[in-house]
């Protein structure tokens, strides 16, 4: 098995994307990323733009490789979009690409009206009629049954883990956020070898609305984390939980107290912790953006070039930096 982790947090963009090989299949999981439409008051910086331009073109490239894609939910940074901004992965680079590739989802029946708007438009889109998969198993593929994307009864609704057996046993657990028990127990019944799963937002825990309950969510979000961490051999965190620095100080507490290796995506891929949501004030100290640049860009009138020459060398040794 050979886990290529393709986009998330701290490779610079929003989504938990990544592409597993085995002996039989070559299996795409969320195929979608996006950027933080407005974070700060400030539009994604040029050089984020650069990086989501950059992780976009190989997800194509992995469409293309495909003989399964599995599609955990259908929010925005996961999945393609026909309605997408200049900072979301457009339905029109994969459209007529691999006509024949088997997509696995979770029934229209456990989505929201956004979702199953978009799952309905992608399937006439790309004339491929998705497989409701969840709660069954195919060959190596395993699907659960829809579990919540963060808190219990929370109001973004429900997604669809996928546990892939072959030399190994890999899970992708997007979004669960650590915050539901019932995935958790999902998980640790499936044994798995390696996990990848969207941790806790801690960034959002101060917002005015979670901060009574800050306390107890984190509490909660750990507890789950200390559970896959004594029983997972590699256990990766991301997401929501790489969009702050916290993030960093919360998967090194955590492999610390349990003695065993719990990572980042970019420590996953032996890539530099590129954390760009995380950074995006300073991205406009350290590189300044020409006024009306993200109109231009939308407009196709600029590129990425100078702000991807000049964030490499800016940050070649610094990427892991706080902010």
């Amino acid at each position: 098995m050979d886990i290529e982790i393709l986009g998330t947090e701290s490779l610079g963009v929003r989504g938990l994307c990544c592409f597993v090989r085995t002996e039989k299949q070559r299996i795409l999981i969320d195929p979608g990323i996006a950027l933080g439409y407005n974070r700060y008051g400030l539009l994604p910086h040029p050089f984020q733009v650069a990086v989501d331009e950059r992780i976009q073109k190989r997800i194509v490239e992995r469409w293309s490789e495909a003989t399964d894609i599995v599609i955990s939910h259908f929010h925005g940074d996961h999945v393609p979009l026909a309605d997408a901004n200049p900072y979301q992965f457009n339905i029109k680079k994969i459209t007529g690409l691999n006509p024949n590739v088997r997509i696995w989802t979770k029934s229209s029946s456990h989505l929201h009206s956004v979702e199953k708007g978009r799952a309905e438009s992608l399937s006439v889109i790309l004339k491929n009629d998705f497989i409701v998969s969840e709660g069954t198993k195919h060959g190596a593929l395993t699907f659960s049954n829809p579990v919540s994307h963060g808190e219990k009864h929370g109001h973004l609704g429900t997604v669809m883990m996928t546990r892939i057996e072959d030399d190994r046993v890999f899970v992708h657990a997007s979004d669960i956020q650590l915050l539901d028990d019932e995935a958790v127990l999902q998980i640790l019944d499936w044994e798995p070898d390696i996990v990848l799963a969207g941790g806790p937002p801690l960034y959002l825990f101060n917002n005015r609305s979670k901060k009574r309950n800050r306390k107890a969510l984190i509490k909660k979000a750990w507890h789950n984390a200390e559970r896959l961490s004594e029983k997972v051999d590699t256990l990766i965190l991301d997401h929501h939980l790489m969009r702050s620095y916290e993030g960093i100080r919360w998967i090194k507490r955590l492999s610390s107290g349990t003695g065993n290796r719990v990572i980042c995506g970019a420590d996953f891929m032996r890539k530099p912790r590129t954390m760009l949501e995380a950074r995006r004030k300073s991205l406009y100290k350290d590189m300044p953006v020409p006024a009306g640049w993200h109109e231009s860009y939308a407009r196709g009138k600029v590129s990425t070039d100078r702000f991807w020459d000049l964030g490499r060398k800016l940050y070649k040794s610094n990427l892991t930096a706080s902010a």
